[in-house]
């Protein structure tokens, strides 16, 4: 009896009442109803926020989970340790916290939409038809948002759509990738219409007709569905006309490849409480509220600099540096704008967008790793007004021990409005965005290259992101190969840090060969030589000379297990009561 109240616990089977509202996320004062749940749709509508409010709660080292799993590929690195190291060295357990929390997360969530959608029919004859279909599409929707996510990290799993009983629970088996693939592009086609096209007046954290058609697309692509996602893809971007948009880069733009005499770059205006405010770029989002217990996140703290308030716990690696393009748009090892001397400059302005490296500001402070600077500046009088030059204060981003492992820090997802709040015990509440339309251009793109329909709308699609960036355009007649590379350029680089490249490095088979060996990080922001670096694949990784590399780079060892680590195992709690379930291969 136990391990069968377990099992429902764990899959969220059977689930508590916690509703919350979308906007301040306080309960209703009345509560719900007892007995049958929901009676109306003013309940049923809690019971829906209540759903949207689980898909927050899934985090690791207090920080979102989108913002992690990027530290556990080729593009950043996290501090070793027994959670992260184990996921780029085949060495998982069943019981590794990281690995399984996100199986418990998707099934509370799905079962916070079955609690609703199970009694939701009951509703339909005293609900106005619009209002009605919009309660069910929305659940639907969220439902299948958790079960792509569980596919794509544990690959067969139950397919629940209802609440089972306490009986049932032996009955459990796992559905193939592609029988829930299906599943939930049918779900998506049957729901899209009832959704309005845009849920502007939530701040986009409920989920519209964009927001549908954009998970279909990206589904069927990663189903390799190309036909469908180009269908899906070409519906939402119709849709998206006046509506979503790509944001500019702010003025901050011309500091991009200068030290930090000349200034800070940031991309808050798209990726800080102001984007999530007024970016038309964000098509769906997770909402956070610094007022409500348990619904913010410690994110900043976990990536911020040691001056900068935080513990600089993840950043990118040094592949992902060597991966940006020179400002030419061609590979570091093959432009002549790239200067080994000083390999920051003339680069795509991304990466100083993007990410923090040495000789940079970041959050008021010069960045440096280098043992040479014991002391480094401190903007703070002059961006309160107080000084008209910096300060000189001792460099603890390069002394503290607990420094940057890689050597780089992640700007992206950092907003300097929250460093009066961010410490040991601050919080953030930053809302998390899961697609946006920048994303949406790239699956697009990939599809009609992967269909090989490849014609000029495909790269107006990558331009539109170049452009923002100040990069040169690709141009619109290369064969499938060129074009599959520019399109896996564009896909690493813009989206790297939103949660995506794990997913990316192994539905196209590259995962075996980019986590096989070594990854460079450049703890003490050495200077290197070109030579360190042979060539940059058609995938965009850079490829080393190990016997160069080693004398400025330090190294992690990965190791990646085929037919073991596209997936991560299943929670052994779940496998001991669940007879009919297997554990995935390997573990």
């Amino acid at each position: 009896m136990i391990n069968r109240k377990h099992i429902i616990l764990s899959l969220a089977l059977l689930t508590g009442m916690n509703f919350m509202s979308c906007e301040i996320d306080k309960e209703p004062l009345n509560g719900p109803t007892v007995g049958a749940f929901p009676v109306n749709a003013e309940e049923a509508e809690f019971g829906l926020l209540g759903a949207y409010k689980a898909l927050t709660l899934l985090d690791a080292s207090s920080t979102p989970f989108a913002h992690v799993i990027d530290n556990v590929t080729d593009v950043g690195y996290a501090r070793p340790g027994n959670n992260y190291t184990p996921a780029i060295t085949s060495s998982y357990t069943t019981d590794n916290a990281f690995a399984i929390k996100p199986w418990a997360a998707h099934y509370k969530t799905i079962g916070r939409v079955h609690t609703v959608l199970d009694n939701l029919e009951a509703l339909k004859d005293n609900t106005p038809t619009e209002k009605y279909k919009q309660l069910d599409a929305e659940l639907r929707f969220v439902r299948a948002y958790a079960y792509s996510q569980l596919i794509e990290l544990y690959g067969d799993v139950p397919l629940l759509t209802k609440t089972l009983e306490l009986n049932e629970a032996e009955t459990i088996t796992k559905t193939p990738v592609a029988q829930i693939q299906q599943w939930i592009i049918n779900e998506l086609t049957e729901v899209a219409n009832a959704l309005p096209i845009a849920q502007s007046a939530s701040g986009n954290v409920r989920a519209g007709r964009v927001a549908a058609y954009m998970l279909k697309a990206r589904v069927a692509l990663y189903a390799k569905k190309y036909d469908i996602a180009i269908e899906a893809s070409s519906k939402a971007m119709q849709l998206a006309e006046g509506v979503y948009a790509l944001t500019p880069f702010n003025t901050s733009l011309q500091y991009a490849g200068k030290d930090h005499t000349a200034g800070e770059p940031n991309v808050t205006n798209i990726f800080g409480h102001e984007g999530f405010k007024s970016s038309k770029e964000w098509i769906w989002v997770f909402e956070y509220n610094m007022n409500i217990d348990g619904n913010s996140h410690n994110q900043q703290y976990y990536a911020a600099s040691r001056l900068g308030k935080g513990v600089a716990y993840w950043g990118p690696t040094q592949d992902f540096i060597d991966s940006f393009q020179a400002s030419d748009g061609l590979p570091i090892t093959q432009s002549p704008l790239y200067n080994e001397d000083k390999p920051f400059a003339n680069r795509d302005p991304r990466l100083d967008m993007y990410c923090v490296r040495p000789g940079a500001r970041f959050l008021g402070y010069q960045f440096e790793m280098n043992t040479s600077f014991k002391n480094v500046s401190n903007y703070w009088p002059v961006i309160n007004g107080t000084a008209a030059t910096p300060i000189n204060v001792a460099n603890t981003d390069q002394s503290n021990a607990a420094r940057s492992y890689s050597g780089y820090l992640w700007r992206k997802h950092c907003d300097i409005a929250d460093i009066t709040s961010t410490s040991v015990n601050g919080r953030s509440d930053l809302n998390i965005g899961i697609f946006r339309y920048a994303e949406l251009l790239l699956l697009y793109a990939e599809a009609k290259i992967e269909a090989n329909q490849i014609d000029a709308t495909v790269a107006e699609a990558i331009n539109k992101i170049r452009r923002r960036a100040n990069m040169p355009e690709i141009a619109s007649n290369l064969p499938q190969a060129d074009m599959r590379k520019a399109l896996r350029y564009e896909r690493k680089i813009e989206l790297a840090s939103d949660g995506l490249r794990w997913y990316d490095i192994r539905r196209w088979g590259i995962a075996q060969d980019i986590m096989n060996g070594t990854l460079y990080l450049n703890r003490d922001a050495k200077g290197w030589k070109k030579n360190a670096i042979t060539s940059i694949d058609a995938n965009y990784s850079p490829k080393y000379n190990k016997t160069e590399a080693v004398k400025y780079f330090g190294t992690q060892n990965t190791v990646y297990k085929l037919n073991k680590d596209e997936y991560w195992p299943i929670p052994s709690a779940e496998i001991s009561v669940l007879p009919k379930v297997e554990q995935n291969p390997g573990y």
